[in-house]
């Protein structure tokens, strides 16, 4: 049967929102469970035979238990800075981007797209061109090999 656009659509949105869910739930258990054992901890430092290594993990327990959250929060802020890198970086004349980086997926930065618009800058020093063509070369002998 062959997939439309939109069952394609549903099914990312849909997958989208259950991993959202899924970790939320990771988030919640684990907050749960870091205070669960916080208060664990607590119950035993409150006894005879506690001691202040019990103190400790009851401060350390709760910050395990945010930990997944701040992980989540810390995720969101990198993908959305990255977004507006990719956002402030995009060409406003069109200009075609190169193929190899275009089918990987792989964000190009100003200056990748510099060196695609002018091509690349030889360089003054006939060592460092001649190290540049066998990086070239090899880089040629690698995509043949793929």
């Amino acid at each position: 049967m062959p997939a439309t656009g939109a069952s394609v659509e549903g099914v990312s949105k849909r997958s989208t929102v259950t991993r959202g869910l899924a970790i939320a739930a990771v988030c919640v258990l684990g907050l749960v469970a870091g205070i669960g054992l916080a208060w664990w901890q607590w119950d035993r430092y409150s006894s005879a035979g506690g001691t202040f290594q019990n103190l400790g993990y009851v401060l350390q327990w709760p910050l395990f238990g945010l930990f997944p959250l701040f992980m989540v929060w810390r995720m969101r802020r990198l993908r959305q800075r990255a977004d507006q890198e990719r956002t402030e970086t995009q060409p406003s004349s069109g200009a075609a981007e190169p193929r190899q980086q275009r089918k990987a997926g792989v964000p190009i930065t100003a200056s990748a797209r510099s060196v695609a618009a002018t091509g690349p800058v030889e360089p003054a020093d006939d060592e460092l061109a001649a190290y540049n063509r066998y990086l070239a070369e090899l880089n040629a002998r690698d995509r043949e090999g793929n």
